[in-house]
């Protein structure tokens, strides 16, 4: 009783910002909504199931964003032919360096033999690797740098992106789990904070892989163009004296809607399958006491990568979803506050171990987010409507609004912490 009537509350919120606000806005911010939650699942797969404190969580979003990047976008054939080629070499010379990096360290008896024998692969491959990569990178990147400069996408449906991200951000996290994951807590969340910032850095600075800074816009949509609607002579007559522009932006909204519910159902309905099986009685088992799980014969550093790229798959797909609702991947908008605090946020606040929890935190918070802002802005232009224009304490306090929201997300997770610690819907 006590979940069903917190989600009528959220949907109540929600439907409260369509008539007060409008239906447009209000499905803008269900569809992210919608995202949040689905991110938050996937961290709550990696906390509330297996306790591993994954602050990395904005990076295998933005690989799920440049996966939408890379299947979706048309190729740019004049990239390709200046260099597509020879950028696939350099990449496979470099995991030819490090695949021989390996072998050698693995295969080699220790000493001093071993260790010479690695770092000259490793400084020779590299200066290969550099000598085939840059003049490549460099002839793509002057390919009509104003709109391309970067080799493109494969060009297939965007729907094909959103499993792809998936699978892009677990392959990073395997990478990543197999060296960080063997470190306590606290080191592997500085490690995969870390290694989110480099990601971020890469996709900023690599702009024949997505153009870096300078953004990739125009991404295929799963949903057809608002424009388009408005000159289909069957929506018209559908929609009859209704204002064309707000009735197919809101058909769109609807549209998008509907694929994320049946994405967010999928996954909730497999993560809540997983829990009542053996396998997540055995990650709860694990997350509660090692040492016991150990003893009893279960390999926890294999369970805990499993768990890990899991969780973090789940996140790619989210932000592939995300990448494909903007229309756009901006990897400068990628910030540690809105896709890692805040995911943590609503996992805390919904309740972590559970599913359900989960998605209410995702609802919930992310509504807060956006308009406890606009709410801010409207109290203090009425408390201080009685200064004028000129005052500046008003100046100062109008200028302060835009905290509020960072503001309000520490005094609700002090809040949680305090009367609920185990969240709005603690696990069972």
């Amino acid at each position: 009783m006590r979940a069903g009537l917190l989600f009528a509350l959220v949907a109540l919120l929600y439907i409260a910002t369509g008539f007060l606000q409008s239906w447009s806005l209000a499905l803008t911010i269900f569809n992210m909504g919608l995202v949040s939650a689905i991110m938050a699942l996937g961290v709550n797969i990696q906390w509330g199931y297996a306790g591993l404190f994954n602050v990395g969580v904005m990076g295998f979003v933005a690989l799920g964003g440049l996966g939408a990047v890379l299947v979706g976008m048309p190729p740019v054939p004049d990239a390709w032919s200046a260099g597509g080629v020879r950028i696939l070499a350099a990449l496979a010379v470099g995991a030819a360096v490090l695949v021989a990096a390996v072998l050698a360290w693995t295969r080699m008896k220790r000493g001093w033999g071993r260790t010479l024998a690695t770092l000259a692969i490793l400084v020779v491959g590299f200066y290969v690797y550099r000598m085939v990569f840059d003049p490549a990178r460099d002839a793509i990147e002057a390919i009509n740098p104003a709109a391309t400069g970067y080799l493109g996408g494969l060009g297939l449906p965007i729907l094909l992106a959103w499993p792809v991200g998936a699978l892009i951000a677990a392959g990073a996290a395997w990478l990543i789990g197999k060296t960080a994951l063997g470190l306590r807590s606290d080191y592997l969340a500085i490690a995969t904070l870390g290694i989110a910032e480099i990601i971020i850095a890469i996709l900023k600075n690599e702009d024949w892989l997505s153009r870096g800074v300078k953004n990739v816009s125009g991404l295929p949509r799963p949903v057809p163009f608002e424009v388009d609607l408005q000159q289909d002579p069957d929506f018209l007559a559908r929609i009859g004296s209704l204002d064309p522009v707000t009735a197919s932006s809101i058909a769109v909204k609807l549209a998008y809607t509907a694929l994320f519910l049946v994405v967010l159902a999928l996954v909730l309905w497999l993560s809540q399958a997983a829990l009542a099986s053996p396998w997540g009685r055995m990650m709860r088992a694990i997350r509660d006491n090692e040492t016991a799980a150990e003893a009893m014969g279960k390999n926890v550093v294999r369970r805990h990568l499993q768990v890990f790229v899991i969780g973090s798959a789940i996140c790619g797909l989210a932000g592939a979803m995300m990448t494909t609702l903007d229309g756009q991947l901006t990897p400068g908008t990628y910030q540690p506050l809105r896709y890692t605090f805040l995911i943590w946020v609503m996992v805390i606040v919904g309740g972590s171990g559970n599913n359900w929890g989960a998605v209410l935190g995702g609802f919930l918070v992310w509504w807060l987010w956006t308009q406890v802002e606009p709410m801010g802005a409207f109290m203090m232009s009425l408390l201080t409507s009685p200064l004028p224009e000129t005052s500046p304490l008003r100046m100062h306090l109008m200028d302060s609004v835009q905290y509020t929201r960072v503001l309000l997300m520490g005094v609700v997770l002090l809040l949680v912490l305090r009367f609920s610690p185990r969240g709005l819907v603690p696990e069972k």
